[in-house]
């Protein structure tokens, strides 16, 4: 992985870097990276769009390791009592 910092932007390219990231649902640093691979084509760039919510976006990502393994059960612990709150005497 390479990090870069760009000295001297045009402020006029650092604008449209901001709004076209937030078109995107990206921050700058996301959109300047994703610019970089469709304009170099070595990977894909992150995605546009975020998931619709956490458990939706989990489910895209272990999409295939539930059709390889099926659903999975955790064991849910006992509940315990609560501790006893700390005294400062």
């Amino acid at each position: 992985m390479i990090s870069i910092t760009l000295h001297d932007l045009d402020d006029r390219v650092a604008a449209e870097l901001r709004a076209r990231a937030a078109e995107h649902g990206r921050s700058p640093e996301q959109e300047a990276c994703a610019i970089l691979s469709d304009v170099l084509g070595n990977g894909e760039a992150p995605s546009a769009e975020p998931p619709e919510n956490l458990a939706t976006g989990f489910r895209e990502i272990f999409r295939e390791y539930h059709r390889e393994f099926g659903d999975v059960e955790l064991p849910i612990p006992p509940r315990e009592p609560p501790r006893e709150p700390p005294t400062f005497d």
